[in-house]
């Protein structure tokens, strides 16, 4: 009589626990379903007008008109992207709050920081990647070197080190100046400015001989021969525009490219990210929305949640390394 009682016991909760489960599915899927049915929040942790902004812009346009509601374009600049990244990280995981994450807020800050209020892994579902885009290095019109193996020659010859400017302490064109370095076995002292303006007025001025920033702000310069390119950190030109990379100059498989993608609070329901990165894939696909890109400079980047959150994970190993490399700290 006990071994029948445990037995019902036993099937009551294995149906209790189906039937619960069972439901939950149905809830989510009709929840993902329903998604958006109000308008959702993109923060972009930089100030408007910024290449980063205009991507938002771009994508939140193009998810408006999938999702019949609107995406509203929040800025919160401040320390590199983690400003706008912690405010998303304490955000209701519902899918109306989400994140347009940079390398600066989920690779480079965990090494650079030594504290951040958010983990990028622990505290974000990923998404989707949106783009990324080269920097360049870049030298003055009338200095020597036309190509990266005479730019590392005539650095090794410079007594005392040549400098070269960055867009500021720990950001990716200074880390992958370091990286370079260290695997060219050449030396160049860092002069860190407050963003590309500055760093290419002093470039094009003789008062630093060497620059590394976006490409896309250094494209009109380069075109009008104010300033020459030595190479671009894909791996690859994907403009198609015949820029040499690091990688086909002597340093093969390198790529140091800054990239922009969506996250939402950990614990959003799967299928919300998994929609949220569908659409997203469906707005990149876009001939309009492609071509908009490449006049900035930028590649699409589709990818799954999963493949996002292995490019995460390559990508901070990379710039931890940058990180120790260049002594880089910002408290």
């Amino acid at each position: 009589m006990l071994k029948l009682l445990h037995k019902k016991f036993f099937l009551f909760v294995f149906f209790a626990v189906y039937i619960f489960n069972f439901n939950s599915a149905l809830h989510a899927q009709s929840t993902s379903q329903n998604f958006p049915n109000k308008p959702v929040k993109l923060i972009v942790p930089f100030a408007a007008g910024g290449p980063t902004d205009v991507t938002a812009r771009i994508l939140g346009e193009g998810l408006s008109k999938i999702w019949n509601q609107p995406v509203v374009i929040d800025n919160r600049a401040g320390a590199g992207g983690s400003v706008g990244a912690a405010v998303v990280s304490k955000a209701d995981p519902d899918g109306y709050t989400l994140l347009l994450g940079v390398t600066g807020s989920h690779a480079i800050g965990p090494a650079l920081f030594k504290s951040l209020p958010y983990h990028p892994v622990k505290d974000f579902e990923p998404i989707s990647l949106v783009v990324q885009y080269p920097n360049a290095i870049l030298v003055n019109a009338n200095f020597p070197p036309n190509n990266l193996q005479e730019l590392i020659a005539y650095a090794k010859k410079s007594k005392p080190a040549m400098t070269y400017g960055s867009d500021g302490n720990g950001t990716a064109s200074h880390l992958t100046l370091e990286l370079l370095k260290d695997l060219g076995k050449f030396d160049m002292s860092a002069v860190q400015y407050k963003g590309a303006a500055p760093m290419l007025n002093d470039l094009m001025s003789g008062i630093v001989q060497v620059g590394i920033t976006g490409l896309p702000t250094a494209v009109p310069l380069i075109k009008s021969k104010k300033i020459k390119l030595i190479a671009i950190t894909t791996e690859t030109d994907f403009s198609g525009s015949g820029y040499p990379s690091i990688a086909s100059q002597g340093f093969a498989g390198f790529s140091a490219a800054p990239w922009s993608g969506i996250f939402a609070p950990k614990g959003t329901s799967r299928p919300i990210v998994n929609k949220i990165s569908a659409d997203i894939a469906t707005v990149l696909a876009n001939f309009d929305v492609k071509s908009r890109l490449d006049t900035l400079g930028m590649q699409p980047l589709a990818t799954s949640p999963e493949q996002t959150a292995k490019h995460l994970s390559e990508e901070i190993a990379k710039w931890e390394r940058g990180v120790k490399i260049s002594g880089a700290t910002v408290d």
